[in-house]
């Protein structure tokens, strides 16, 4: 955490020495190597990593202490939520039956097809990828998307990981806005939000299935009323029921 906010820190003087040596106004952009992007989402994104594998933790959940509450359990997934300041944090759990942890990953990274387990996404493209496993991503929401989508656009890093004992975690969250307008200019009307924390943690079973952990916290931006929020972010987990068809189609392609 501490190298994170040194990270900031060095990121704010060296924006506010090119502030003090441009006219006014000054676009409230950083222009920044590709080495410094990286170091900048390594900091920020093992944070993230961590978060998501203390809520993918079974031996924590319904303990009392670890400040999750069940919302539903239908159909064998669970949702639960958690208060994590002025956006609540919400999780999906699931287990995938003869799906491996490869398959589910290929279906849930494959930004070029995200439109079919997201109908409201207009546009998933990649800006750039910094490394094999780490990469910038614009997710774009139209005019005829939902309203809690509308018009609204993200710049988000992922990361991929799989630890040492074969658990696979993919990490998504927004830049600053300050490097994501840097690296892709706003357009038009589009209202640009904040994806705070979210991503997947898959773990292997012997039989060659998998349990799914989906976490999301979201800051949507623009004028809505909290509890419209809220309901944005418990859309995103139910989200993963469609991912859950395309993995196992995918499966049975697979062993077909």
């Amino acid at each position: 955490m501490e190298g994170l906010l040194a990270f900031h820190r060095r990121f704010y003087i060296t924006k506010r020495t090119a502030m003090s040596t441009c006219p006014a106004p000054c676009s409230r952009s950083w222009s920044i190597t590709d080495d410094s992007l990286r170091r900048y989402v390594h900091f920020a994104s093992e944070n993230c990593i961590q978060e998501l594998l203390s809520a993918s933790d079974c031996n924590r959940v319904g303990n009392g202490n670890d400040g999750w509450k069940l919302l539903t359990f239908d159909n064998g997934v669970e949702i639960s939520k958690r208060r994590s300041g002025s956006f609540d944090t919400f999780r999906s759990r699931w287990l995938l039956r003869s799906v491996s942890p490869q398959q589910f990953i290929t279906v849930a990274n494959a930004i070029d097809a995200a439109k079919q387990w997201d109908a409201d996404l207009v546009e998933a493209s990649y800006i750039k990828d910094l490394e094999d496993n780490l990469s910038i991503i614009r997710l774009r929401f139209g005019e005829s998307s939902k309203p809690l989508f509308r018009n609204r656009e993200f710049i988000v890093y992922q990361r991929r990981q799989t630890m040492d004992d074969g658990t696979m975690v993919v990490a998504v969250a927004s830049l600053p806005k300050e490097i994501a307008a840097g690296l892709h200019p706003k357009q038009n009307k589009a209202i640009r939000g904040l994806l705070l924390q979210s991503g997947w943690v898959v773990e292997k079973l012997q039989d060659d299935s998998c349990i799914v952990t989906y976490v999301a916290q979201m800051d949507p931006a623009g004028w809505l009323p909290k509890f419209f929020v809220n309901r944005l972010n418990t859309k995103l987990v139910m989200i993963t029921e469609n991912l859950q068809k395309q993995a196992q189609a995918c499966s049975i392609h697979v062993n077909a």
